[in-house]
């Protein structure tokens, strides 16, 4: 059954985004799960250079794990793997597929989060049916180096012009998550913040209370 609104709002106050970048002290599962342990509210599975198959294998893996927090599980950009997997949700970025197709193949259960990086990309993607929105990079990154800076202005501008939920990404950390603050978004996606950091479960523990500040500022 499809997440609500709500649930889908409460889904993106600490959005954690994998990258298999830093693996290696441990599994992608164990960081994973780290992550659930510190109370990550959703979970993106992203893979760019893994076959479908193994993508497919791993999300089934990431999807038990996710459930077993009831935490909802989004794939990143396939739509095959998200289908079969019976992900929660899926993401895709503007040079993807537009999301009234996304829809006629994930069918009415699956939710559709679309980047944005405009007013006019946002209110688009609300109109094909999104169901929540990823704007960024808020921030410089280099987890995602084609990525434009949204400067704060439009990323408000974005929050008021759609009355979906709005996730940031892009360059967030503890340092700047506050900087966020007043800004209309529902929380922050996280790749590096999470993955990269020495105890996965303390710094999300930490990530969730400093959100919480920030979307409730």
């Amino acid at each position: 059954m499809k997440l609500t609104k709500e649930q889908i709002k409460k889904a993106m106050l600490m959005y954690a985004v994998t990258d298999r970048a830093w693996v290696g002290r441990q599994t992608l599962l164990e960081q994973i799960e780290d992550a659930l342990k510190g109370g990550a509210t959703c979970i993106q599975l992203r893979e760019k250079e893994l076959s479908d198959e193994d993508f497919l294998a791993e999300a089934i893996e990431v999807r038990k794990l996710c459930t077993k927090y009831n935490v909802p599980f989004v794939v990143n950009d396939n739509v095959e793997v998200a289908v079969k997997s019976k992900a929660d949700g899926i993401h895709v970025g503007q040079s993807d597929m537009e999301a009234g197709l996304v829809r006629q193949k994930v069918g009415p259960d699956v939710f559709i989060g679309v980047s944005a990086a405009t007013v006019e990309q946002a209110v688009q993607a609300q109109k094909a049916g999104a169901d929540c929105i990823g704007v960024g990079a808020v921030f410089p990154t280099a987890t995602k180096a084609d990525a434009a800076d949204v400067p704060f202005d439009e990323l408000k501008s974005i929050c008021a012009a759609v009355d979906i939920p709005v996730v940031a990404i892009g360059g967030i950390n503890k340092k700047n998550i506050s900087d966020l603050k007043g800004s209309g978004i529902d929380g922050v996606a996280l790749v590096s913040a999470v993955f990269a950091a020495e105890n996965i479960e303390s710094e999300v523990r930490a990530l969730v209370t400093l959100s919480k500040d920030m979307v409730n500022g």
